[in-house]
């Protein structure tokens, strides 16, 4: 068991810090590469991207979960589930491939977005079945290689990109670079998958076991359904309804919110186990958990949305002349993160609990109500009505979720109200002090001396303690699950 625990601190580890690291560089890629092409040829790359990466799903539909839940709990069938696997993703990755071909042809798109569109379903592909290998190093406990991939991918597209815009060779060879890190990280996980754990890479037609994963697979696949929709299909639908130029302008705020997403990712990932070891055997402590991981969600999530919001004029600058109309979408968009912070905690509170169909079905409601949305406003206000369809989906994501809570804990919603409230009163006091400085000082003098006027308020206002800081670093470092519920159970009482 100190073994599990061990390794299951490593991979939080070595899988935190690869996250960190490849938002950074895809983060600092896409501001290159935005200057570079200006709304209009952004908007076509991000397109193609978002097209094929919607049908991607088809070529899954959760089968890379099943086989890390099947070979975590019998790694001794490892191989048995993986030729299985292997054998129903082969026909549906082709298939799936085909139709996002014939589709794209029907849609009667530009040469050149059929082109960017065949090079991202070629990715799409490829990057497939890389999960699908890299699941099984999961369901071995190993986080190390995929960490490890991440990031080297995120390094070749960097490189490669960089070279293609240093000569001029356009649209095409630039998606290529994607491309040649698809290749790489499908090549390497391959290896990893026969060369490490010593896996065949033979499919095998077993209909016993074949029908039995597709049995569990149902209920991944549809959750992975809805979430690759309420992610990607914005892009999809505001390029056919409005026009690739408002899908680059888009991209801008959704760039920033995603490489804003390893924040709340990396904390909840580091206090899953807690919430799950805690569901067994300490349901108080469970409802003390969930509550700090809400308080510290809301600290961290408000002074972002709100400074971001702000500076929304200057941060656009970085992207150059042309994105202008940018500032609008994402002052509504980073509103919107503040909701998306704070859902995750409810979202591993629902997993950890074993509540999973009730995300299921609180994401498939989500992601209808979103498609509407969009439906009505993109025709009307372009990614305005894009970004305004996330914020109002992000707000239901959360009610939904949060309707549930009180069914599993006794948890105590005043006293996370009270720190939103001196959460807002810090915030907005930041806020003051960025529209003086704003016109006088780098955005990057601002933006440090910001938060510590904001977290010198918020300690003042005591909206957090010394027991909360020492707790949060217990959660993070992780040196023991077992440590971490005596130490915080000690807390509480």
């Amino acid at each position: 068991m100190t073994e599990k625990i061990t390794n299951l601190a490593k991979n939080t580890s070595y899988f935190t810090l690869a996250l960190i690291l490849q938002k950074i560089i895809s983060f600092s890629y896409f501001i290159i590469i935005a200057r570079a092409l200006g709304p209009e040829d952004l908007g076509k790359y991000y397109f193609a991207i978002s097209f094929a990466t919607v049908f991607s799903i088809f070529m899954d539909f959760g089968l890379t979960n099943v086989l890390t839940r099947e070979i975590a709990k019998e790694k001794a069938q490892a191989n048995n589930y993986f030729s299985a696997i292997l054998t129903i993703k082969i026909p549906l990755s082709i298939i799936t491939g085909l139709i996002i071909i014939i589709i794209a042809n029907l849609l009667d798109y530009s040469e050149l977005t059929k082109t960017l569109i065949y090079f991202s379903t070629a990715c799409v592909i490829l990057d497939s079945f890389t999960a699908a290998f890299f699941s099984v190093s999961r369901g071995f406990h190993n986080l190390s290689f995929e960490s490890a991939a991440s990031v080297l991918f995120q390094v070749i597209v960097l490189i490669t990109g960089l070279i293609i815009l240093k000569l001029g060779l356009g649209l095409n060879w630039l998606i290529g670079a994607l491309l040649l890190a698809s290749i790489f990280n499908f090549i390497y996980s391959l290896y990893v998958i026969s060369g490490i754990f010593k896996l065949s890479l033979r499919p095998i037609y077993d209909p016993k076991l074949i029908k039995l994963i597709l049995k569990i697979s149902i209920s991944f696949g549809l959750f992975a359904v809805f979430q690759k929709v309420y992610t990607y299909f914005d892009t999809v639908l505001l390029s056919t309804l409005a026009g690739d130029y408002y899908v680059g302008l888009y991209q801008v705020a959704f760039k920033i919110m995603n490489a804003l997403q390893f924040l709340p990712l990396a904390f909840t990932a580091s206090l899953y186990p807690a919430m799950s070891a805690y569901w067994a055997s300490n349901r108080e402590q469970l409802a003390v958990t969930f509550e700090r991981a809400m308080n510290y969600l809301i600290i961290i999530s408000l002074p972002i949305s709100v400074g971001i919001a702000v500076l929304a004029d200057k941060i656009v600058l970085i992207f150059k002349s042309g994105f202008e109309d940018a500032v609008l979408p994402l002052e509504i968009n980073i509103v919107a993160l503040l909701f998306m912070f704070i859902a995750y905690p409810i979202g591993s509170l629902l997993n950890a609990c074993d509540k999973q169909k009730v995300n299921t079905v609180n994401m498939a409601v989500t992601v209808a109500a979103s498609i509407i949305l969009n439906l009505i406003l993109i025709p009307r206000f372009q990614a305005v009505g894009a970004s305004i369809t996330v914020l109002v989906s992000s707000i239901l994501m959360l009610i939904l979720g949060l309707i549930q809570v009180p069914k599993i804990i006794a948890y105590r919603p005043k006293k996370i109200l009270l720190v939103f409230s001196k959460a807002l009163l810090a915030s907005a006091l930041m806020m003051i002090l960025i529209v003086y400085l704003k016109n006088y000082l780098n955005i990057f003098i601002i933006v440090p001396l910001a938060a510590v006027i904001y977290f010198i308020l918020l300690y003042y206002l005591k909206a957090f303690r010394k027991e909360d800081l020492a707790s949060l670093y217990r959660s993070l470092m992780k040196k023991s699950v077992n440590e971490s519920i005596a130490a915080d159970s000690e807390a509480l009482n």
